[in-house]
């Protein structure tokens, strides 16, 4: 059984409003499909520590966040990443977030999975 979910130019909407109302700062890097494009999210704790998160299904047919673990680290090797990726998903998102904390972070990923 499918069951309906919300369109992903909305999630993303919805992401950066969260992310700025507790004063942080979200930027799209690259649209994708309005609908149904798959998102691929950079966070960052105050310009810290990018990392890369992508929502696998599990088990139960939920989504979650995962983070991907890149071989090397930083801006060069995260931009490096997702521009391959969009070579090889043009319906894919590039999402940044730049929250105040760790914890804000975890809460936004939860509340979209």
């Amino acid at each position: 059984m499918i069951e309906p979910r919300l369109a992903t130019d909305v999630q993303i909407s919805a992401m950066r409003r969260l992310a700025e109302a507790d004063g942080g700062f979200a930027t799209v890097l690259k649209k994708g499909d309005a609908t149904s494009g798959a998102i691929l999210l950079i966070g960052q704790i105050r310009g810290a520590e990018p990392r890369l998160y992508d929502r696998y299904p599990s088990l139960d047919g939920k989504t979650a966040w995962k983070s991907v673990d890149l071989a090397e680290t930083g801006d060069a090797a995260i931009q490096n990443y997702w521009q391959k990726r969009c070579a090889r998903d043009p319906d894919l998102w590039v999402f940044e977030l730049d929250v105040v904390s760790a914890a804000r972070l975890d809460g936004l990923l939860s509340a979209f999975n």
